[in-house]
């Protein structure tokens, strides 16, 4: 039986939610992409307690170009704020999408930024 799109990348989010929890001093960044947007934010799971969040609809990210683009700058947007809040190390939570294209961008963008995976 085929899948649908949705409730394959559902089933993928679940298997690793399984093995990947945000703690305070290791909080998950969790990344959601639709059509048109990215956003992303770093969930400390144990006090369930969001410490950071940045997407592509925030005033100061604005990029002329691709949606790559964007996606790297909100990573970068993400990653200072994260060090403002003190967190250098996070565990990177894909929800779901490969890890390719905007989801990659925005990685590597936050990598730039100052965090370690």
């Amino acid at each position: 039986m085929a899948f649908s799109k949705v409730h394959r990348r559902t089933k993928i989010r679940k298997r690793i939610r399984k093995s990947l929890t945000g703690t305070s001093e290791r909080p998950r960044l969790s990344v959601y992409r639709s059509n048109k947007e990215i956003y992303a934010q770093i969930i400390d799971d144990v006090t369930g307690v969001t410490i950071a969040a940045a997407s592509s609809r925030d005033k100061g990210v604005s990029v002329e170009g691709n949606k790559s683009d964007v996606a790297k700058l909100v990573g970068q947007t993400i990653a200072e704020k994260a060090v403002k809040a003190g967190v250098e190390t996070v565990s990177f939570d894909r929800g779901g999408y490969l890890y390719h294209g905007r989801v990659k961008q925005l990685a590597e963008g936050a990598r730039e930024g100052g965090l370690k995976f």
